[in-house]
């Protein structure tokens, strides 16, 4: 059977349990991120706190992050660490997770997808950003595939141009960002620019939809796309952690 015909099942397979009981040990050198995700290296641990997302509606302002402003040609030329981001308003949304709460700061976008999952790329990935009161990371990943309009389209209808004014997007409710699922895999990592600081909780998710005009119109302002590389995994694993 063709990829593309089992690569629904496969994804809804690797985020929806399909697990392997025994620990494995974490690496004490590197824990970068992107990762590949595979059904091997999930594992089952019922101790692992389970997310709990509050989030509410926000206007967002979309803006081009540049990378290279220093450049006399960065208005014209691409750096594979620019990306669009969406700024919400200061306390529109927020997770806690074993008691300590991580509030949204902004959500933005890579094509292809960061995160692998058995290989496959999606074409577009969203990662929401959130930062605790000391400083602490987590970030949910969320893939996103061509299918019916979504949210996302709404995001990202109009892009801002890397050199020009951000985008104002009208109120949204961030709830429909995160799949109805309600389940994801929880590693460790870092991020997936510079500086790659460590320590970053990941949440991934199963996919939302964007329409095709929306992926191919972030994917004509980066043509040569804005994802890191899959980095080594280094014994870390995965852990199914329910959205509550």
């Amino acid at each position: 059977m063709r990829l593309k015909k089992t690569l629904p099942v496969l994804v809804t397979l690797v985020l929806a349990g399909i697990v392997s009981t025994g620990t494995f040990a974490q690496s004490q050198t590197s824990t970068q991120s992107p990762v590949n995700v595979t059904s091997g290296a999930i594992r089952s641990d019922p101790s692992q706190p389970k997310l709990d997302v509050t989030y509410g509606h926000t206007e967002l302002e979309l803006k081009y992050i540049r990378k290279d402003t220093a450049s006399a040609s960065g208005c014209t030329v691409r750096n594979h660490e620019e990306t669009e981001e969406a700024e919400v308003v200061p306390g529109s949304g927020y997770v806690t997770v074993a008691g300590v709460r991580y509030d949204l700061v902004q959500f933005h976008f890579h094509t292809p997808s960061e995160h692998r999952f058995s290989g496959h790329a999606f074409p577009l990935e969203m990662h929401l950003v959130h930062r605790s009161a000391d400083g602490k990371l987590l970030v949910i990943g969320v893939p996103i595939e061509a299918g019916p309009k979504s949210v996302v389209d709404e995001v990202l209808a109009t892009l801002s141009p890397e050199c020009g004014e951000p985008v104002e997007v009208p109120d949204i409710d961030l709830n429909r960002l995160v799949p109805s699922t309600h389940y994801t895999l929880h590693y460790n990592g870092s991020l997936t620019t510079a500086p790659f600081t460590e320590g970053v909780s990941w949440y991934l998710t199963t996919p939302l939809t964007a329409t095709s005009a929306t992926l191919a119109r972030f994917k004509a302002e980066f043509p040569e796309g804005n994802a890191r590389q899959v980095q080594p995994l280094n014994g870390r694993t995965f852990s199914g952690v329910p959205i509550i």
